[in-house]
């Protein structure tokens, strides 16, 4: 079923980030492995690799992951080598609930993403702006598609 969804663009949360280091056998960390392997496509941006590595270095963080930030910067290296950078050139402003999360929405909308990985999805309804992607759990994506 995975030949099915080689072309499935996605721009993953640092929530789904937090989850994959965090444990051990979670579906997030299934997600990274699919990306690094090549057989999902993840979408990158500045601010996106801005959060990631400001989420790393958080005390709440460090002590809940088992590895050490610098350990966690280095799988970061790994899946920034796979994921693909996209320049952000229009700000787009759909009034989330999370003033912060816009650029998360700037980058699917630029990169043409499908889906947007998260745990936090009620931060994205409410959107005053229709968009052509789906905002989905790492665990609702794995089922849908079979994974």
């Amino acid at each position: 079923m995975i030949a099915n969804i080689l072309s499935y663009c996605m721009k993953i949360d640092t929530s789904v980030w937090n989850s994959s280091v965090i444990k051990k056998e979670s579906k997030s960390r299934e997600i990274f492995r699919l990306v690094l392997q090549g057989k999902l496509f993840a979408q990158m941006s500045g601010a996106l690799l801005n959060e990631y590595e400001s989420v790393i270095r958080r005390k709440k963080i460090i002590a809940l992951v088992p590895i050490t930030p610098q350990k966690q910067l280095k799988l970061l290296d790994a899946f920034c080598s796979v994921a693909e950078f996209n320049t952000i050139y229009y700000a787009w402003r759909p009034n989330l609930k999370d003033e912060g999360d816009n650029f998360l929405i700037e980058l699917a909308v630029s990169s043409d993403a499908e889906v947007i990985l998260t745990y936090n999805e009620k931060d994205f309804q409410g959107s005053e702006l229709v968009f052509n992607f789906r905002v989905m759990t790492p665990e609702n994506f794995l089922k849908e598609y079979k994974i």
